[in-house]
């Protein structure tokens, strides 16, 4: 199956729909998956809701997602000359007609059918029409078969029967000119020599009509598959109410694009009881019999599992860089200096285990590379922690550390031991509060991880606050 094209074609009225990236990814990996071509085709033609800014978010999108295409992004308002040719085409077979019908006058006309229960759907009075209004440019209608049925032999669906005298005619060209989008989604799927339309079934009922305009048009029409819709956990429709839906949200939360590409490949597919998918491995064993007929449901909690295992398993150079990028965006100006790609490597790598997110690990990486007094303490902790009982804690270690040649765990291991031995002490009871005065949070990697990747300048300067932190007096009700 060399021959496969295959197209993704979002229409660019806002950002990049979770459940569009799934239908672009099923439609990349079919397309990888037989050695075929993938195409990416803007879908602009609604001019009051299509913008420039929505094209860019889709492109920037896609390419972090590395679902890349092999034909330039087409976008359909560089194509209007075609479907205008291809309209009047069907005009001159008796296949489409002039439509005056005012925007008005069919809404008012839907209203009624609806009132007396009937379908809402066109009379057709304009099929025939002898004598058109003056001074009214009119809108092409397609002239659709009225008797029989039309069948589509859907790739996930299976047998779906349509009956003829159930589809209006559908207007092709609308008075101003612009194509409608069953109209210049065949034109384009004609144009470009597209093999397999791969979309969400919200689309179903678009097709039998777009079967009807292959055939007119003297083509035939390419197979269809109908992948099922992408429903929150209350099993509605996915919206922003369960949360973030663009994956450019996903992007700023500090998700890998490998967790999303393998989480929304699982979502409606499936290859055994497997979870973990490489790119290459989902490309090896990609096709559409597994897709289920059956809607999924979008699962926070498992993405976020999987984004912790691509961070747990991500080359230590490409997740230095990362945590670089997000500490810069978290912290901005306050980082007051260049980031040393050497430490953010070291802290990254002392910081996997415990992140499931890149946001989550730049938060708690800011203790090494921020000065103390923009570290926020977690005030339970701070309570906790930080308070008069345990300030002489605090201030052995630092007069510890002033004298000691480094923080490495060897030097520092045999002092902790004196201390906990002299003053009757447990060990969490020194390595909490210490914990809390370096991060400021009550959890971190083991204690000597960190105060190697902070070194002594900068844990000296963090005791310093919390030494003055711990002086101050408990809140009423803390004490």
């Amino acid at each position: 199956m060399g021959n496969v094209r295959v197209r993704f074609a979002p229409s660019p009225t806002g950002y990049l729909h979770i459940g569009g990236v799934r239908t672009a990814l099923f439609n990349w990996l079919y397309a990888r998956h037989h050695q075929g071509t993938f195409i990416l085709r803007i879908e602009d033609t609604d001019r009051s809701r299509s913008t420039e800014e929505s094209i860019t978010a889709i492109l920037e999108g896609m390419k972090w997602l590395g679902l890349d295409w092999d034909e330039a992004p087409y976008r359909q308002t560089d194509r209007l000359e075609l479907y205008r040719s291809h309209s009047q085409r069907l005009l001159q077979q008796g296949i489409a007609y002039p439509c005056y019908c005012t925007p008005e006058e069919l809404e008012q006309r839907r209203k009624e059918a609806l009132a007396k229960a009937l379908l809402p759907r066109y009379d057709g009075r304009c099929r025939e029409l002898k004598t058109p209004p003056p001074d009214r440019p009119p809108a092409i209608r397609f002239k659709a078969p009225q008797v029989g049925q039309t069948i589509v032999e859907d790739l996930v669906k299976g047998h779906v029967v349509f009956e003829n005298n159930q589809l209006d005619d559908l207007i092709l060209l609308r008075a101003d000119g612009l194509p409608t989008y069953n109209f210049a989604v065949v034109v384009d799927d004609i144009d470009m020599k597209i093999t397999h339309v791969i979309r969400g079934d919200d689309h179903l009922n678009n097709t039998p009509r777009q079967i009807q305009l292959y055939q007119a048009l003297g083509s035939d029409p390419p197979r269809f598959a109908h992948l099922p819709m992408i429903l929150g956990p209350d099993k509605s429709r996915l919206s922003k109410r369960h949360g973030a839906t663009s994956v450019e949200a996903y992007r700023q939360m500090g998700y890998l694009p490998e967790a999303v590409v393998n989480y929304l490949a699982r979502l409606g597919w499936s290859h055994g009881d497997q979870e973990v998918f490489s790119r290459l491995e989902l490309i090896e064993k990609f096709s559409l019999e597994p897709v289920g007929k059956s809607a999924s449901i979008f699962n926070p909690e498992k993405l976020l599992w999987l984004n912790a295992h691509y961070i747990k398993t991500a080359e230590p150079e490409r997740l230095g860089a990362l945590l670089g990028e997000y500490l810069t965006a978290l912290k901005g100006e306050s980082l007051g200096q260049p980031l040393n790609p050497l430490k953010l490597r070291e802290v990254a790598a002392a910081l996997k285990e415990r992140a499931k997110t890149l946001v989550e690990m730049a938060e708690m990486a800011s203790c090494y590379f921020l000065r103390a007094e923009l570290i926020e303490i977690d005030q339970e902790a701070k309570a906790k922690f930080l308070n008069q009982k345990t300030r002489p804690i605090l201030q052995t270690l630092h007069e510890v550390f002033s004298k000691a040649s480094s923080l490495d765990q060897n030097v520092l291991e045999p002092i902790f031991k004196d201390i906990l031995i002299r003053d009757g002490l447990k060990m969490n009871q020194l390595a909490q509060p210490l914990r809390v005065a370096l991060t400021g949070k009550s959890y971190s990697p083991g204690i000597y991880d960190v105060l190697n990747l902070m070194g002594k300048q900068k844990a000296l300067e963090h005791l310093d606050r919390a030494i003055r932190e711990a002086q101050k007096p408990a809140p009423p009700g803390d004490a």
